[in-house]
């Protein structure tokens, strides 16, 4: 590695004033068809590799969050983690999965405000 990365060297001279004149955009010399697949525009996401997380609001107490916290980058990630597995194997998955494969009743008795 050079010392000064800023300073030209033989493998990457100076640019001259035509080849800056000449110079285009690599969108422009690319082939449509892969500049198409390349673009995106002002706020627009990449294609998901996973299903979407939702965004939700939730409170949780302030020792708990700071303890996640101080475990580093990536503490959402480890939180969602630990609520997944709590999920798992208190059984919540399997009655959600249950309960959203029931088919729905039209005339069902509201629930009580006191649970």
């Amino acid at each position: 590695m050079r010392k000064n990365p800023s300073r030209p060297d033989k493998e990457n001279p100076e640019w001259s004033e035509k080849e800056i004149r000449d110079a285009r955009p690599l969108m422009e010399m690319l082939p449509p068809e892969t500049a198409a697949a390349v673009r995106r525009y002002r706020g627009q996401r990449g294609p998901q590799q996973s299903p979407t997380k939702e965004l939700i609001s939730l409170r949780v107490d302030r020792d708990v969050v700071a303890a996640y916290r101080a475990t580093g980058s990536g503490w959402q990630s480890r939180a969602n983690e630990a609520l997944k597995a709590y999920a798992t194997k208190s059984g919540l998955v399997a009655r959600a999965r249950a309960r959203s494969k029931r088919p729905a009743t039209t005339s069902r008795a509201p629930r009580s405000a006191s649970r």
